[in-house]
């Protein structure tokens, strides 16, 4: 022990620190590469491998043992790589767990200490890992695959049904190569088969939503036919979905029949749904009889509404009145399961309490309870008034078992409904009487019915015009319930027809707060502000209610009539357009459409629109005269002959209509066709005035020998004419004298009448009987709608002809 102990010299006595620097070499970890006796302990065998001369680096010499004393020169590894601590290049090695932190030997004098090895900068960025295996290709495949699937579904959520079949098919072709890469590599247990199951199904069902049922069929028989899914059975119900839309009701039976064998009875709403859709199938085929047992087992199995309505149908269908009533009992005695009315009640005046009832009065649950519940009154309605003439030997009497059956179960606030529809019922059998009878039985019930029978009498009675009585059950509606917009709406009515349509517009303005969306009172006040000339408040009306209701006849029209109040002919020509796309047969719109185009100037377009009129409706005397002025502005008197013949042929009182006839004939040359037309006219009308004329022209050119008589003929009409025209001067002026004097002279009285005579006489300037516009109507109930103006009529430009045979022969006929 002692070998390793080196003592200071004692003739050295000026160096106090010698024998520091000296260590013993076994502590020497840097020159262990060249200890045989340590590289031979640290292999597992002699001569596995080559010693190794370790070189100083950059020389090729081999690298002196290490001495116990002096310095150490840095030394590399066996394979060239810098030691641990050393720098190179500028860049240090990270230590590692072997070196102290932040000290090497090795380290270059003046180097400050540098434990985190900040002043070496960031790291590099981490490579990525790069694989290219199979089964990272295959993995990377199947979540294509995935998120194709899910691709599809979104879009065919959004609607985009062409993007979604492309996504699927896509998903398709992508799940078949991955098939035929992983059956290279892997057994094949070990296919995923959830995966090619999901691909399949979302194929089929893009397929089914594109209508592609063949290649759905298809697509659902790859899945049914293979043993592997175990689920594929149930697909079944899907195909016969599909046949049932295709109407192969025989195959769509089967293939429900094939599913139901395939679920088992612990799936029961499943099963009962498939043998619903049994039945309806059979009710399609008119096999009532087998879709009756499918009904009556699901019934008794499980009842439910859709069935048991189902049911009544089918009864129905074969004629089976006491079924009918065992049916109808056994509909009104599903339960619904559902308790809204004593749910959401307050049995304490907690205002927190009260706050949180309020607000789930209308969440997602409530809503289904509702919707459940008018689903439940919807059916029993329609069932009852179905089989109350078919199961009593008349309706009334069917109608009251029905009401008795209601009344019995839990549905008893259904039973006023029932009286309420009975009274409808009557009302479309035109029964007024009996229809009024019902309904006056309501005066005497709850706040609620007796508003609704108030407001179905109200209306019968405004519809007979007996504005008292309507006017009376009015009040009593409102009265009764003055939140109900149906009464408010007809009491409005009933004061727009007395005239006051200010009160009338505040009784609309009152419904619609209550409900917003009572489109009669929004479209009345639409007509009330009209009424009184406020235009701009009526045109909001009807455009919130275009909002509402796009397609809607009345509205549309009453928006063209607004925009030409407003003198917007465009605007106007724009709707009229909108509304023959919703009644492209109304004859009044398209001549209103031919009178805008006329206004402006597009005479092609106007002939165009009067000419789609004529041909729906060919007795509106407007449009023919319209059309017989602007084939003569045409210079095609021959085809005008037809209108006027025709409009003769609907006024023959009326002597112009046959006038122009003759006048056309006269017009385009053809002078004897003329004579004996206006002939005709004579013996029809001997005196009138302008036929004796243009006879008496004619008779002059041609030659002929009775102009005489009819110059003399002429003579005494025109005679005539000014002592008619003479009294009734007088009679005006009589009755203007009378007037000033305040008293009622029976003589004005009959001037009046004379003139109103004589205003139709072919002489006057007014070229049609004057007939004035209907008011339209405060009430929403006619399905016509408002009744367009009347179109005026279009004027001619006069020719040379005109004012020739003005100078010679007095007033053309031809409207001016």
């Amino acid at each position: 022990m002692m070998q390793n102990v080196h003592l200071a010299p004692e003739n050295n006595d000026d160096d106090l620190y010698s024998g520091y620097n000296d260590y013993n070499p076994m502590f020497d970890t840097e020159d262990l590469e060249n200890d045989v006796a340590f590289q031979q302990a640290a292999r597992t065998s002699h001569g596995r491998r080559s010693s190794v001369t370790a070189k100083i680096h950059g020389t090729s010499s081999p690298r002196p043992l290490a001495t116990g004393f002096g310095s150490k020169a840095p030394l590399t590894s066996s394979m060239g790589r810098p030691m641990t601590g050393t720098i190179q290049d500028g860049v240090s090695r990270p230590m590692t767990a072997v070196q102290a932190a932040g000290y090497t030997k090795a380290a270059v004098r003046g180097s400050s200490f540098d434990p985190l090895g900040q002043a070496r900068g960031p790291a590099s960025p981490l490579e990525k890992k790069t694989s290219d295996s199979l089964e990272e290709k295959m993995r990377q495949l199947e979540k294509k695959v995935n998120e194709l699937v899910e691709e599809s579904c979104v879009a065919n959520s959004c609607g985009d049904l062409k993007l979604a079949l492309e996504k699927a098919k896509e998903a398709g072709r992508q799940e078949r190569e991955l098939l035929r890469q992983r059956e290279q590599i892997a057994p094949p247990e070990s296919i995923n088969l959830d995966l090619t199951y999901t691909v399949l199904l979302n194929l089929a069902s893009q397929y089914v939503a594109n209508e592609m049922y063949a290649e759905a069929l298809t697509t659902y028989q790859v899945i049914v036919k293979n043993k592997m899914f175990s689920n594929g059975g149930i697909l079944k119900v899907n195909m016969g979905n599909i046949y049932l839309k295709q109407r192969n009701y025989s195959k769509a039976i089967k293939f429900y029949r094939m599913a139901l064998d395939q679920i088992t009875s612990s799936h029961k709403q499943m099963r009962i749904k498939i043998m619903e859709n049994i039945g309806v199938a059979f009710i399609k085929t008119g096999q009532y009889i087998d879709a009756i047992s499918s009904f009556e087992e699901i019934m008794s199995i499980s009842p439910n509404l859709k069935a048991g309505f189902n049911l009544i149908l089918c009864y129905f269908a074969i004629g089976n009145g006491e079924q009918m009533k065992k049916a109808f009992k056994n509909l009104i005695e599903v339960p619904l399961e559902v308790d809204y009315e004593d749910k959401y009640i307050s049995l304490n005046d907690d205002l927190h309490t009260n706050l949180l009832i309020e607000a789930i009065k209308n969440d997602s649950l409530s809503q289904i309870e509702r919707d459940r519940k008018s689903l439940a009154e919807e059916y029993i309605m329609t069932a009852a008034k179905l089989i109350a003439p078919a199961i009593e030997t008349s309706f009334a009497v069917g109608y009251d078992w029905c009401v008795d059956a209601v009344k019995a179960s839990h549905y008893v606030e259904l039973a006023n409904d029932l009286e309420i529809n009975k009274a409808t019922t009557y009302l479309r059998q035109q029964n007024f009487n009996q229809a009024l009878e019902t309904l006056k039985m309501f005066e005497k019930k709850d706040s609620r019915v007796k508003s609704a029978a108030a407001t179905n009498l109200s209306f019968l009675y405004y519809l007979g015009n007996e504005l008292e009585q309507a006017t009376n059950y009015a009040d009593l509606a409102v009265n009764s319930d003055r939140y109900n917009p149906a009464a408010l709406t007809n009491k409005g009515n009933t004061i727009f027809a007395n005239g006051d349509c200010e009160k009338a517009a505040e009784f609309y303005k009152e419904a619609l707060r209550n409900d917003s969306l009572c489109t009669e009172a929004l479209y009345n006040l639409g007509l009330a502000y009209k009424k009184l000339n406020r235009i701009d408040e009526a045109l909001d009306c009807f455009l919130k209610l275009h909002a509402i209701l796009p397609n809607s006849a009345q509205v549309l029209y009453q928006l063209a009539s607004i925009y030409q109040i407003m003198e917007d002919p465009n605007q106007a020509i724009e709707w009229l357009l909108q509304l023959i796309s919703v009644v492209p047969t109304d004859p009044h719109v398209l001549s209103k459409l031919g009178n805008l185009y006329d206004t402006e100037g597009d005479k092609s377009q106007a002939f165009h629109y009067y000419c789609e009129s004529y041909r729906y409706f060919p007795s509106n005397i407007e449009v023919i005269e319209w059309l017989g002025a602007y084939y003569i502005d045409t210079q095609f008197c021959e085809k005008a002959i037809e209108y006027f013949e025709r409009a003769a042929l609907i006024l023959p009182t009326q002597v112009k209509w046959q006038l122009m006839v003759a006048s056309c004939y006269r017009r385009s040359g053809n002078y004897q066709k003329a004579l004996e037309k206006y002939k005709v006219i004579h013996r029809k009308f001997p005196d009138n005035v302008e036929c004796l004329r243009f006879l008496v022209r004619l008779c002059t050119d041609m030659g002929l020998k009775e102009v005489q008589e009819y110059i003399t003929k002429l003579k005494k009409a025109e005679k005539l004419k000014e002592i008619r025209e003479q009294r009734i001067k007088s009679g005006r002026e009589g009755s203007a004298r009378s007037r000033k004097e305040g008293s009622a002279d029976s003589g004005g009285t009959k001037g009046e009448k004379l003139s109103a005579k004589l205003k139709a006489l072919p002489g006057t300037n007014e070229p049609y009987e004057s007939s004035s516009s209907k008011e339209i109507d405060a009430s929403y109930a006619d399905p016509l709608g408002p009744q367009p103006e009347r179109p005026k009529t279009a004027a001619r430009k006069r020719t040379e002809e005109d004012d020739f045979a003005d100078e010679e022969l007095g007033e053309d006929l031809l409207p001016e």
